[in-house]
């Protein structure tokens, strides 16, 4: 009887928790929603507001249940000290505390709470993370508010607890007693059901994080997740990436993979080579003296587009544009969302398959196949890499000399003083590239920027940028939630978009006869309003210059990514009979697709791999319009995805054989 006394009154304190926990939740979310109502598309109705607050509150079920069970099991159950039950709910207050404080940057940042990022982020330097939301992110205002929301949470929860319980009943006789306690253990459980699978008593009727997105605003849908559900969303993801799982990809069927993407279709083989060799045409241009491709941090391309010409911070390439010898294409996808992937996809000449390439043993063991040194090497060039930061950040020194590249460079070979912790100024990056093209033989460079990158803290002025202005020009643009900020992260766009230009002209002036490939590491980071579209969230500039390129090199708006940039060089200037190997087509063979990990690219529409949003491109005419068929654009794309991916997939888990 002494246990069920206590039992009864622990379940009820228990519930307590819960609905505390639950309703906690549902408090940050509609702040949130509240606070970042500039997010919220302007079709979306109060209905859809509603239902995301309902939607959200039964998701948040799991979370409440979740830390309800902890003190379930260890004090009701378990008989630890009641104090316990207070110490769980506190912890969980201050957790969901800072991830509510933490999530206003967040989604600013990514237009998304938590998830892949944070996978994607764990290997990052921690020094220059904490530099950057200490700078940039308000950590030493937003922690003490979190610490503030807490103890509020802490007086409300202690005295919550301190109310008097209900007392056992009085049983009668033993059959009472049993039939009370049957119906209780059968009530407990059909509550967890009704918890575990988010307001339901089956996984079909239920909600999780992965069928959350009810409504048709991705800022509502986003809000759905409660901090908690969002991080249980990160975790997945890093369970999904330690085993290299994305959706598309069918290892069962690799022959069939192979032989799409290289178009043989007669050919049967139990080995990838025969499938990834390419024979080059012939030369189209003379042999550059050097090559350059220059990956600029952050380098989105809707400050290209003509809607934003008045912000005047892209001239300088689209001066390099303008000119004869210059070709340029606005339908080009960067490698992923993050540096790592576009530099590790360049080395590799392979797309992102959700696995972390640069911390896979196969990667320092062997050169692969599709690594874009060996050809280059073949054609008689050095191949080496710049990056103004450290060469031990993500592994990226140790990586690049693995895949036969002969050189890096990195911050203490430029002698230069940090900027900020990611590296130089990316002036003093491509004055120490200068400097070294003198005195060495030909040399394809690949480059990667830093300081268009978070904490900003170039002295814009003094560069020579009008903040003011610049800021102006912003004020008319619709939906920008935080213009002063924005004026600064375009300022560093500015400042990288001037250094590079300057050094193309400079090389060009000194070494007639070289070439240079300009895109972007990625895009997402700086949108130009609160509801960017998913091109101008993901595209980057694709700028090809130099001797002998004219703007009929190749098609209009030829559709590619990073990981065709290399192929396309080699056929630009290898011999007829070359041959080499490559997962993705040149640009002079485009499958028409590009893609990473998130999202597709085609000449008519852009959209999302793994739910159904779709767009057409602003730069399509309006003539063509009413031609474009989305669902066969989203079928073609997901073909020439599933292809690439399985067999990318299969080369970096396998050997080449299958």
């Amino acid at each position: 009887m002494k246990f069920l006394n206590r039992f009864f009154d622990g379940v009820q304190k228990d519930f307590r928790l819960f609905l505390f926990i639950l309703i906690l939740l549902e408090i940050y979310r509609a702040l949130f929603i509240w606070l970042m109502s500039d997010y919220i598309a302007e079709d979306s109705t109060s209905a859809q507001i509603q239902t995301t607050l309902l939607t959200g509150l039964r998701l948040s079920l799991k979370t409440a249940g979740f830390v309800a069970a902890i003190s379930f099991v260890f004090v009701t159950i378990l008989g630890f000290n009641f104090r316990l039950r207070l110490l769980t709910g506190i912890f969980f207050s201050f957790i969901f505390s800072v991830l509510f404080m933490a999530r206003f940057p967040y989604y600013q940042e990514y237009n998304a709470t938590y998830g892949i990022e944070l996978v994607r982020g764990w290997h990052e330097d921690f020094f220059s993370i904490l530099s950057m939301i200490v700078q940039e992110y308000g950590f030493l205002w937003r922690f003490p508010v979190a610490i503030f929301l807490t103890l509020i949470c802490i007086a409300i929860l202690s005295r919550l607890l301190l109310i008097k319980t209900h007392p056992l009943p009085e049983f009668k006789n033993f059959a009472s007693k049993f039939i009370f306690t049957a119906a209780l253990i059968f009530f407990l459980g059909l509550f967890g059901v009704f918890v575990r699978f988010g307001g339901s008593l089956n996984y079909s009727e239920g909600i999780s994080w992965e069928s959350a997105a009810v409504t048709s605003d991705g800022f509502l849908n986003e809000c759905i997740l409660d901090d908690g559900q969002a991080m249980y969303r990160a975790y997945t993801m890093a369970k999904f990436m330690g085993a290299g799982i994305i959706p598309l990809v069918d290892e069962n069927k690799i022959l069939e993979s192979a032989q799409f993407i290289s178009g043989k279709n007669d050919l049967v083989e139990n080995n990838l080579a025969p499938y990834l060799e390419k024979i080059a045409s012939g030369e189209k241009i003379e042999k550059p003296q050097h090559i350059f491709i220059i990956l600029g941090e952050t380098f989105m391309q809707w400050p290209l587009l003509g809607k934003y010409d008045e912000l005047h911070i892209a001239d300088g390439i689209k001066s390099i544009i303008a000119e004869k010898n210059c070709y340029y294409s606005r339908n080009f996808l960067p490698n992923g969302d993050f540096t790592s992937v576009a530099i590790t996809g360049m080395m590799t000449g392979l797309p992102d398959v959700n696995l972390h390439v640069n911390y896979l043993p196969k990667t320092y063991s062997q050169v692969y196949i599709s690594s874009p040194a060996p050809p280059l090497k073949k054609l008689g060039y050095n191949v080496d890499f710049w990056y103004g930061g450290m060469p031990g950040w993500e592994n990226i020194s140790k990586m690049a000399l693995a895949q036969d590249f002969d050189t890096f460079y990195g911050y203490p070979d430029l002698n230069a003083e940090k900027l900020t912790a990611w590296g130089v100024k990316d002036e003093d990056l491509f004055n120490a590239i200068e400097k070294k093209l003198g005195s060495e033989p030909p040399t394809v460079h690949f480059i990667m920027t830093t300081t268009n990158h978070p904490p900003y803290k170039l002295d814009l002025k003094a560069e020579g940028f009008d903040v003011e202005k610049t800021l102006a020009e912003i004020k008319k643009l619709p939906n920008v939630p935080n213009a002063e900020t924005l004026a600064i992260e375009l300022g560093h766009y500015w400042y990288m978009d001037k250094v590079i230009t300057k050094f193309i002209r400079n090389v060009s002036e000194k070494f007639p006869n070289s070439l240079f490939i300009v895109t972007g590491d990625h895009a997402v980071r700086v949108d130009p309003s609160t509801h960017p579209t998913i091109f101008e969230h993901q595209s980057v500039p694709f700028v090809m210059y130099g001797a002998g390129i004219d703007k009929k090199i190749l098609p209009p708006d030829v559709v590619g990514g990073h990981i065709s940039i290399v192929p396309t060089i080699i056929e630009l200037i290898a011999p007829e009979g070359f041959k080499y190997y490559s997962v993705a087509p040149s640009l002079f063979e485009s499958f028409g697709v590009a893609f990473n990990r998130d999202v597709f690219l085609t000449e008519k529409v852009a959209g999302k791999i793994d739910t159904d949003a779709v767009e057409i491109l602003p730069h399509v005419a309006s003539a063509d319009l009413d031609t474009v068929n989305l669902s066969q654009e989203r079928s073609n794309a997901e073909k020439v995805i599933s292809a690439m991916r399985t067999v990318s997939s299969w080369i970096l888990k396998h050997d080449l054989n299958f």
